[in-house]
């Protein structure tokens, strides 16, 4: 379905601008309505998917023994009984929509972009929800156990009982997932940026110990606590899909150039800009000529 809206025959210069804004509101509407539909749907499950988000408290009782007796999640506001119920359905509506979302995303830029870049963009919107759910799974299966497990370490040498309110756990599983999805499309940034252009792959790769300090300042912010465990884990898995990411830019800049006839570079795949050339000193044949 997703190729048969790239081949339109539509083009860009064809839509005025209006158009496009009314295109975008069509689009965003079907998000949202899509996005709804899967909240309600969530509604009838209101019962099973908050026990779902409870298997990273389940996981995190198996990784430490300690809270094996850890008492059941509790609510002590009217209000936080509703606001479980909707960071469980928000969390279902997402899952639900994302593949939408995609899809949506790829039909609006689709008439934009050239016979060639249409064929980039499916992989492209792949690998976004390939990595949007690579994320999520690591965020609920490994990091939200792990900060669990490591909340709980800090209360017991503090000599404080942790007794957690059910609406700020459901909250903290939801936006753990969330963010590390997002956050894993980290990768995604850097090849589009590649494939414009718009910075060299070798500079990316030159430049990996300022990328290193930036990922572990991205993954602070996604992980709530900044454990060691948590922020190292994200940490790597984020600087090696840079360095994947970096390879695979200088593969896609090789295969343009190639493509505009330009004169491969044996060393790396970036060909200088005319400021940059290297005046080479003449021989001295030269100079008795």
């Amino acid at each position: 379905m997703l190729s048969t809206f790239l081949r339109r025959k539509r083009s860009k210069s064809e839509m005025t601008f209006l158009e496009h804004v009314d295109d975008l509101r069509v689009s965003l509407l079907r998000v949202i309505g899509v996005f709804m539909l899967g909240v309600v749907a969530a509604l009838y499950f209101y019962k099973e998917i908050p026990v779902f988000l409870q298997f990273p408290l389940e996981w995190a009782k198996e990784m430490d023994v300690s809270m094996a007796n850890f008492p059941q999640l509790r609510e002590f506001t009217f209000m936080g009984v509703w606001s479980v119920l909707l960071y469980s359905a928000f969390a279902a509506g997402l899952a639900i929509a994302s593949p939408f979302i995609v899809y949506e995303v790829a039909r609006f830029v689709g008439p934009a972009l050239t016979p060639r870049e249409k064929r980039g963009l499916i992989p492209f919107c792949v690998g976004a929800l390939v990595l949007f759910v690579c994320g999520a799974v690591m965020a609920f299966t490994i990091l939200t156990p792990m900060s669990i497990v490591v909340w709980h370490s800090f209360a017991q040498n503090m000599g404080m009982v942790t007794d957690w309110q059910a609406s700020d756990y459901y909250s903290f599983v939801v936006m753990m997932s969330l963010l590390t999805g997002v956050a894993l499309q980290f990768p995604l940034v850097l090849i589009i940026l590649m494939w414009l252009e718009l910075v060299r792959p070798m500079t990316l790769l030159k430049s990996w110990r300022g990328m290193l300090f930036g990922i572990v300042a991205l993954s602070a912010i996604v992980t709530p606590i900044g454990d060691p465990v948590t922020l190292g884990i994200l940490s790597g898995v984020l600087f090696v899909l840079y360095l994947i990411a970096v390879f695979i830019g200088r593969w896609i800049v090789r295969r343009k150039r190639i493509a505009r006839g330009d004169k491969p570079n044996p060393e790396e795949e970036d060909l200088p800009d005319e400021d940059e050339a290297i005046d080479v000193p003449s021989s001295p044949e030269s100079h008795r000529d």
